[in-house]
């Protein structure tokens, strides 16, 4: 009964997993990040601080490289980058971010 216990609660951590992974929409994150993001972020690059792009090997470089990091960053900003967390929905944010990581491993 123990090992049925646990291999239900496994497969409910993994699908969950794979639903939110599967559940961003890029073309939604392209249409917030092109309103909100491009300014600063255009071609994955960073106009205020431009050894802090979006492209991958800064994204590794900086701890980055991960839809957590990129949405907390997003939602709470850091440096000179505002915070989005009261002006865009957790759905959008997760929709850039997953954008953001994306465009990053195909090279914008």
């Amino acid at each position: 009964m123990r090992l049925l216990f646990s291999f239900f609660i496994i497969c409910s951590i993994l699908i969950n997993n794979i639903h939110s992974t599967f559940a961003a929409d890029l073309d939604a994150g392209e249409q917030i990040f092109s309103a909100n993001c491009s300014a600063c972020h255009a071609n994955g690059n960073n106009a205020i601080m431009p050894n802090k792009t979006l492209k991958n090997e800064d994204l590794l470089k900086y701890d980055m490289k991960s839809i957590t990091a990129i949405t907390n960053q997003v939602k709470n900003g850091k440096n000179a980058m505002p915070a989005f967390g009261g002006r865009l929905s957790d759905d959008d944010i997760d929709n850039v971010a997953n954008y953001v990581l994306s465009q990053s491993e195909n090279g914008w």
